[in-house]
């Protein structure tokens, strides 16, 4: 297991590398350009500027989160082949500085949905909130305000250039199936493959959040276990992968996050780990990362990274926001921090049982 941590880039994150430096265990930072609109090639003078921030922390940058797609490839629209060129040329040019793992995700216009960024729990802290009866009420728009202005750093997935045009991609999507979403999702690694071969990258797409269709009318397609044994067959290369976020799946009570780990180990290339709390009228919230506070066992998910002595990587995912800490929704320090020493905690403890054998 390589143990990472999310930072969204110097002036861009409430979280430094000498704070990240200061968690035990921790040996990558996960980065992105936030700032580069989907579509365009990432400047190799940039890249290697956040590679030399790292290397000065001792931290490698194996993993990308993310390399947008542009919603032309989703959509399959003829301008498609243009903006995957330029995907390809950014797969080499981040091939140069030893990334590893892209991960990426295929859904329309919104990366994932909460209808509440700050909802305060039973201990004084907040968390994501997804509220099922809001979200059937609540216009586009009127989510969009709620998300952007809550933040005065970027929120990944919910880019200015994204969003501009709203009402036209939405409308555009109308016409989109789930399986013109697969199909498409199939041209486009078919078309990246080669390169992420070239430079032994994994692609690996991150589950819809939440994991369900019919949010404003949009196809969602990396939803549960069956859902996800279908887009590895789409390209069945090594290079096509999984990130595993299990509170991105298991906010449907009905995916057996432990299950699906074990089922799609071998493709696995990145972890999310994360806890949810999950109501009966099918609200949730996200939670610490430890198990008896959510509706996810997270110890058996670790126990399933352990005993097939996973060699990728694994991050803390969204944590709760603490001790009045004034950062990104989902992604303060403290929290996060909390719940790499709980998922180490699990760790240690397989490793010496399995020492007293």
């Amino acid at each position: 297991m390589n143990m990472t941590f999310r930072w969204y880039g110097k002036g861009n994150d409430s979280v430094t590398l000498a704070d990240i430096k200061q968690i035990p265990g921790v040996d990558g930072v996960v980065w992105a350009l936030h700032d580069m609109p989907a579509g365009e090639v990432w400047p190799m003078e940039r890249i290697q500027e956040v590679k030399e921030q790292a290397d000065e922390h001792g931290f490698n940058i194996d993993v990308v989160e993310s390399v947008n797609i542009h919603e032309s490839i989703k959509m399959g629209t003829p301008e498609r082949d243009k903006y995957i060129e330029n995907y390809i040329e950014t797969i080499n040019r981040l091939g140069k500085v030893g990334v590893k793992v892209i991960c990426y995700n295929f859904m329309p216009v919104f990366d994932w949905v909460r209808t509440e960024l700050f909802h305060e729990l039973e201990d004084g802290s907040t968390a994501l909130f997804f509220n099922k009866e809001a979200i059937e009420t609540i216009s586009p728009q009127a989510l969009v305000e709620l998300v952007t202005s809550k933040s005065e750093y970027t929120v990944a997935g919910w880019e200015p250039e994204r969003l501009k045009e709203l009402n036209t991609v939405l409308d555009a999507y109308k016409n989109v199936t789930e399986d013109d979403l697969f199909d498409n999702l199939k041209y486009f690694l078919t078309a990246i493959g080669p390169a992420c071969a070239a430079n032994d990258i994994k692609m690996a797409i991150h589950p819809d959040d939440p994991p369900w269709g019919g949010i404003f009318g949009l196809p969602r397609i990396v939803t549960n276990k069956e859902n996800l044994k279908r887009l590895i067959e789409l390209v069945d290369e090594p290079f096509n992968g999984l990130t595993l976020c299990t509170g991105s799946l298991g906010s449907n009570p009905d995916n057996d996050v432990v299950d699906i780990i074990k089922t799609y180990m071998d493709r696995i290339y990145f972890g999310h780990v994360r806890n949810v709390r999950i109501y009966d009228n099918g609200n949730f919230v996200e939670t610490s990362h430890r198990t008896q506070d959510g509706s996810l066992d997270i110890q058996g998910v670790m126990k399933a990274y352990h005993d097939a002595d996973f060699q990728y990587y694994i991050r803390p995912d969204h944590g709760r926001h603490l001790w009045n800490e004034d950062c990104r929704p989902g992604y303060g320090l403290y929290d996060r921090a909390l719940g790499i020493m709980y998922m180490y905690g699990i760790w240690d403890t397989l490793n010496r049982k399995e020492g007293d054998k």
